[in-house]
């Protein structure tokens, strides 16, 4: 008798849980809707240029990309993808005798080893023979233990207005044929 008074009681429950996740709502209203930074963001890392020839703008992005020292990791033509990479060894003297300083009072800090700064580069037609290009930056910094200690993305304009500088640079000197 206890068995099933336990029974029907858990049968109950789940049943009234199955009604009120039921009555839950979809999506929030704004879940998909950009914040104004986001859109900030978005407009210095995009350039429209005057071709619908992506394989011509994924060359010439390619080509700034390793002239700045990037390694292509993936290139996807069809898609119109490139990621790159570039590595660095970030070990400073100072932040060493710091950390050592604090480990002898007892404080642990991390001390920066090696980090890596991703680049996306990405084109899309847009119609009336244009193309937009986005590009976006990433750094990441690894501790000597090899714990990840920094991931962000890198959002300040001028990086990105290099390297559009650099890339109508490329585009047009590859248009003449020079």
């Amino acid at each position: 008798m206890l068995r099933s008074r336990f029974s029907k009681t858990s049968l109950g429950f789940l049943i009234l849980c199955l009604v009120l996740t039921a009555c839950q709502s979809g999506i929030p209203k704004n879940a998909l809707v950009l914040s104004r930074e986001a859109v900030e963001n978005r407009q210095f890392q995009t350039r429209v240029f005057q071709t619908d020839d992506e394989n011509f703008l994924l060359s010439a992005g390619a080509a700034v990309l390793q002239d700045s020292g990037f390694q292509l990791d993936e290139v996807e033509p069809r898609l119109g993808v490139i990621v790159a990479s570039r590595d660095r060894d970030v070990m400073d003297t100072g932040e060493v005798l710091l950390s050592l300083c604090l480990a002898f009072l007892g404080v642990q800090r991390p001390i920066a080893h090696k980090q890596k700064v991703l680049a996306s580069l990405v084109t899309k037609p847009i119609g009336d023979k244009r193309t937009a290009v986005r590009i976006t930056f990433q750094h990441m910094v690894w501790s000597t233990d090899n714990l990840l200690i920094k991931n962000e993305c890198l959002n300040q304009p001028e990086i990105f207005e290099e390297f559009f500088v650099k890339l109508s640079k490329s585009v047009f000197l590859v248009a003449q044929g020079i």
